[in-house]
């Protein structure tokens, strides 16, 4: 199933049916999409607008990064569920003998692995999308610094949930320098998204009625 070629009523109904996949992973690099793509409107909404001249050059920086993003974000909600049934697959594979035991699990960590990377990348968009929607925000059109502030939220949301995702599958790697190198980024990630996001959504706070 091609994730993105889905209407939006189709897309909502296959992510609430009783599959595993589409799951927290596709949405979370959803919820990045339509943040890249608010990021992206603000700034076409402030070039070519004479009053905003010197902000054109830094909104155009924002557009190319906020359309890459964009795409970035709606491919990863097709590999996160591609890798997700790969894992199940690796799950229903034969355990009879010893032999097939052993096979099935390494074809179990490795697929975790591989299904660790997607959301582990889409946390890493997320912090960059936060740094999008920051300049959209102090240096685009006040007329739509609620869609830029929405494109913070968004960052936000899509940057927590990926995490909740490399956590959970974590707790069934046994590489154990595997788990703490991804578990400190993780971590270290968070912290530096948080520190923008509450300095961003400061700044948007003050300057709405």
């Amino acid at each position: 199933m091609k994730l993105g070629q889905l209407s939006i009523h189709d897309f909502v109904n296959e992510l609430s049916s009783a599959n595993a996949a589409p799951g927290g992973g596709s949405a979370a690099a959803l919820c990045g999409a339509l943040g890249a793509a608010l990021s992206a409107m603000v700034s076409r909404l402030t070039k070519g607008r004479e009053k905003f001249k010197d902000m054109w050059e830094t909104m155009e920086e924002v557009q190319q990064k906020a359309d890459d993003l964009a795409g970035l974000f709606l491919n990863l909600v097709q590999k996160d569920t591609d890798a997700y049934q790969q894992v199940m697959a690796a799950i229903k594979l034969p355990k009879e003998t010893d032999e097939e035991k052993a096979s099935r699990q390494a074809a179990i960590e490795e697929s975790m692995k591989k299904a660790t990377a997607i959301p582990l990348e889409t946390l890493r968009a997320s912090e960059k999308l936060i740094q999008i929607a920051e300049k959209a925000i102090e240096c685009g059109n006040p007329v739509a610094l609620s869609d830029a502030g929405g494109a913070l939220q968004l960052a936000r949301a899509s940057g927590a949930i990926a995490a909740y995702n490399v956590r959970i599958n974590l707790a069934r790697i046994t590489d154990k320098k595997f788990v703490a190198e991804h578990r400190r980024e993780v971590g270290e990630t968070l912290e530096r998204m948080e520190t923008l996001f509450s300095k961003v959504d400061g700044y948007v706070n003050s300057h709405l009625i």
